[in-house]
């Protein structure tokens, strides 16, 4: 009867620790998906914010167009050079 008892003993401890490498190997599959799942949410939150922040340079910030001011045409001028030139006076000595 010893023998029995022995066997049942290593049976039971065989089943004992088979259950523990199934809740840990359960486990090690939650806690996977759970990070996985925060991963992508956090990773879609990021490309929304860089997007954000793209969008809110380009329409508000130092990257917008400015908007184009009219600048009126040149009007001609009264100072205009004649058309032929004036004669340089003789220096007298």
């Amino acid at each position: 009867m010893a023998s029995g008892s022995k066997q049942q003993r290593a049976e039971r401890e065989r089943a004992r620790l088979y259950q523990a490498r199934r809740a840990h190997h359960d486990a090690q599959i939650r806690r996977r998906r759970r990070d996985n799942l925060i991963a992508g949410i956090g990773g879609g939150v990021l490309v929304l914010a860089v997007l954000g922040g793209q969008i809110a340079y380009y329409t508000l910030g130092p990257g917008a167009i400015s908007p184009t001011v009219e600048t009126p045409a040149p009007t001609p001028s009264d100072t205009t050079p004649p058309a032929t030139p004036l004669p340089t006076p003789e220096p007298t000595s």
